[in-house]
């Protein structure tokens, strides 16, 4: 009694000292105004130095012989085939990653196995590669000389050099994207909504269309923009698996690279300034999900 006396004593104080000081969510609020100015201005000029005014820089020289040179860069028959090139492979790779990242998050938040953590670390693989080497393991595997090589020239079929390796090496660096978003918030929910549609008499399809998806479709968009983003950007493997055959194999950033070495700046700006807007408008929905997601968690 004694005992309880004194916790609810204790809890009593506390609630008077929040009510006295008014205490906030957010203790980082109760530091004098001049510490969050000095800190608003270090992270604001951070952004602005080496965020924002690159980014700048790469629209001004884009556009600095004119909107004419600009569009005939962006119309030359190569750039044409590498944005081609770049959202095939990205209209690829992205629903490749969608499915495995559902498959594999469902598995590791709703079904316990042996290899759990294992599956979990090898998902983190490609965060820890690089991507060059990543390009070099399928070079030594679907390669010439690689391990199908022979193969492969066997039956006419052309993995590196060629689209089918840049579309593995883009799924290989992008796959974690969409697990990685899904895992923490599929472990957060927990089982309870599943098993009660199992009483139900819910089969396995309608469990998932129902009940799990709703509850991770904000998870899910924003993993796939992410994803999105990177397949669109990705430079290291491509570079490696493609050849850099104009026309053929070239992705937007390797044809950037090779403009930018024949010192055509102009159209090496023009064609990075596309590359640059569609990652801004990847923010932009991204900051929209980001937002309805919050409302949807408000609203609950």
């Amino acid at each position: 009694m004694n005992s309880i006396t004194h916790t609810i004593g204790t809890a009593s104080r506390v609630l008077n000292w929040v009510k006295n000081t008014r205490f906030e969510n957010n203790v980082a609020t109760q530091e004098p105004t001049w510490i969050k100015r000095i800190i608003l201005i270090i992270a604001l000029l951070f952004f602005a130095f080496f965020l924002l005014m690159p980014l700048t820089a790469v629209f001004v020289e884009a556009l600095r012989k004119g909107v004419e040179v600009y569009w005939q860069a962006l119309s030359d028959p190569d750039a044409l085939s590498a944005i081609r090139l770049t959202l095939l492979i990205t209209l690829i790779s992205v629903p490749l990653n969608l499915v495995f990242g559902v498959a594999a998050a469902w598995a590791i938040a709703k079904f316990d196995f042996f290899g759990k953590h294992v599956l979990i670390t090898l998902i983190d693989l490609p965060f820890s590669v690089s991507p060059v080497i990543v390009g070099l393991m399928y070079v030594l595997v679907f390669g010439a000389n690689g391990w199908f090589g022979a193969w492969l020239l066997e039956h006419d079929i052309k993995i590196i050099f060629a689209v089918p390796g840049i579309v593995l090496a883009t799924i290989f660096v992008t796959f974690p994207f969409v697990a990685r978003e899904l895992i923490p918030l599929m472990q957060a929910q927990g089982k309870e909504e599943e098993e009660a549609a199992v009483v139900l008499g819910a089969r396995g399809w309608q469990i998932f269309w129902y009940v799990t998806l709703p509850n991770i479709k904000w998870g899910l968009l924003y993993g796939v923009i992410l994803c999105n983003a990177r397949a669109m950007g990705e430079f290291g493997a491509v570079s490696v698996v493609s050849g850099h055959i104009r026309g053929l194999t070239n992705t937007m950033p390797l044809h950037v690279e090779i403009l930018y070495n024949e010192y055509n700046f102009a159209a090496a700006f023009a064609v990075a300034s596309l590359l640059a807007l569609l990652a801004l408008v990847t923010l932009a929905i991204k900051s929209w999900v980001e937002h309805r997601a919050e409302l949807a968690n408000n609203t609950r």
